[in-house]
Formats: structure tokens, C-alpha cells, sequence
């Protein structure tokens, strides 16, 4: 993991963000010794945040696939 000084770090402040993507994190140390680990935020995704699909088909279709799903079930 790269580490940079503090003055480095407010110097170089975008390409320090850019290697912390890069690299999964980088430390900045401060003169009093003080560590710090800078880490890229991982994006909070919904898991039904889904693509959508094209299958052609229009809204009479779609309800007519429903209705005769709707029938099997209800003939059991």
C-alpha cells in the first residue's frame, strides 16, 4: 500500500483518489505520526436493480400469457 505525506496528499489530492481506486487503498500520514487508510467507497446496489429485456411482445400478449397461466392453475 502507497503512502504519502500529508502535504503530499492535499498537493496530489485527485491522482492520491485515482491510485486509491486503483489499488483498494492508500495511507496518508500526518507529521505527528497519525495514519490514515483512504479507501474507495463500494456502491450500495439494490440486488434487484436489474436490466431490463426486450422480448417484442406487446401488452395483449402479456396479458394473455397471464390469463391462460391464471387458467392451468385455477384447472389444477
Amino acid at each position: 500500500m502507497t503512502e504519502y505525506t500529508f502535504s503530499e496528499a492535499r498537493q496530489k489530492l485527485a491522482s492520491i483518489l485515482d491510485k486509491a481506486r486503483r489499488d483498494g487503498a492508500v495511507r496518508i500520514r500526518r507529521r505527528d505520526g497519525q495514519v490514515f487508510v483512504l479507501k474507495p467507497e463500494r456502491a450500495q446496489k439494490s440486488p434487484l436493480d436489474v436490466s431490463g429485456i426486450n422480448l417484442k411482445i406487446g401488452r395483449k400478449e402479456i396479458v394473455d400469457l397471464i390469463k391462460e397461466g391464471r387458467r392451468k392453475v385455477d384447472a389444477g
